[in-house]
């Protein structure tokens, strides 16, 4: 039986609200401070010339190219997906992005224009379970969830009922976790994968997003990410690291290894290279790929690209060089 760094059984942890409470608030307060002066530090770090080509590549590669517009249109999604099928159609040498995420009724666009493109790899993540409230009855959240797999979402972004976790009621969020896992299943095929979004900016403390991280994972989450893109805060170098901290703390326990997405806020290649840094640093070469780490993003991939053609030709591009997302 697995067991945590204080030798606890994990295996019965999430019997009622009691229990989850004790586990959770068992574990190791945050030192804030510190934190966020690991973080800082870490932001400091400077990368040759060559290394930073290959952390650019290597982003491009993580980006989940994101929109989640009320204002979305089938033409817009087609647009977003020929991008992220050939972010540079004059250079074939630049990287796919990992995922094209979208909302659930334009996951079965997303999924023909990808493969119509000829990138049927590059998956499709769909946002469900009341984004990005999370507010809706479980069997709402669970119809989302199966109408989206069923579209052919490859990923599922699940956003946790914060109102329920900051009362305290940790079993019914687990419990919804583990449903929306089940709910991702595909009859005679492999599951889709599932990323629990926090939404940090409303977790309020430090403590809070490490409880968050742990009941995510132990509910089953194959991904956890930092926030919708929809608030005040959203992904900070602070929270995402103690999120990195939590996966590795996990799978030091469980054995089991669980991916980080940072989402919201990141716009610039240097930003991007800065929690390349964090995910090496904390986590090592086991996390550097775009099947364990991934940045939720609309204009990143932009600035990628501009930085990749300056250590290319020496100088910037145009500003019509890349697509307007």
């Amino acid at each position: 039986m697995p067991t945590d760094a204080a030798g606890r059984g994990l295996s019965d942890v999430a019997t009622s609200d009691a229990a989850l409470r004790r586990y959770l608030h068992g574990l190791p307060g945050v030192d804030a401070v510190g934190l966020e002066a690991r973080a800082a530090g870490l932001g400091t770090r400077s990368i040759k010339t060559t290394a930073k080509a290959y952390a650019i590549d290597l982003a491009i590669s993580m980006i989940d190219l994101t929109t989640l517009e009320g204002a979305d249109t089938p033409g817009k999604v087609r647009a977003l997906c020929a991008k992220g099928a050939r972010p540079d159609p004059g250079d074939r040498s630049v990287p796919r992005v990992a995922a094209v995420c979208v909302y659930s009724d334009m996951a079965a666009t997303a999924k023909r224009a990808l493969a119509e493109a000829g990138a049927a790899e590059v998956n499709v993540a769909s946002v469900a379970t009341a984004f990005p409230s999370g507010r809706a009855a479980l069997s709402v959240k669970l119809a989302d969830t199966r109408e989206a797999v069923a579209a052919g979402a490859d990923e599922i972004d699940m956003v946790i009922d914060r109102g329920a976790f900051l009362s305290g009621r940790y079993l019914q969020v687990f419990e919804e976790i583990q449903a929306v896992r089940e709910a991702c299943g595909r009859p005679g095929g492999e599951a889709a994968h599932l990323k629990v979004i926090f939404e940090n900016g409303e977790l309020s403390t430090y403590d809070n997003i490490r409880r968050a991280s742990w009941l995510a994972m132990l509910a089953g989450a194959d991904f956890i990410k930092t926030s919708t893109g929809k608030v005040a805060v959203n992904a900070t170098p602070p929270n995402t690291l103690l999120m990195m901290e939590a996966v590795r703390d996990f799978r030091a326990a469980t054995g089991r290894q669980v991916g980080v997405k940072p989402a919201g806020g990141i716009r610039t290649a240097k930003d991007a290279v800065k929690y390349l840094v964090m995910v090496n640093e904390t986590l090592g070469d086991d996390w550097l790929s775009p099947d364990w780490f991934r940045f939720g993003a609309s204009s990143l991939l932009n600035d990628l690209l501009m930085q990749r053609q300056k250590l290319t030709t020496g100088r910037y591009s145009g500003p019509d060089y890349v697509t307007v997302d």
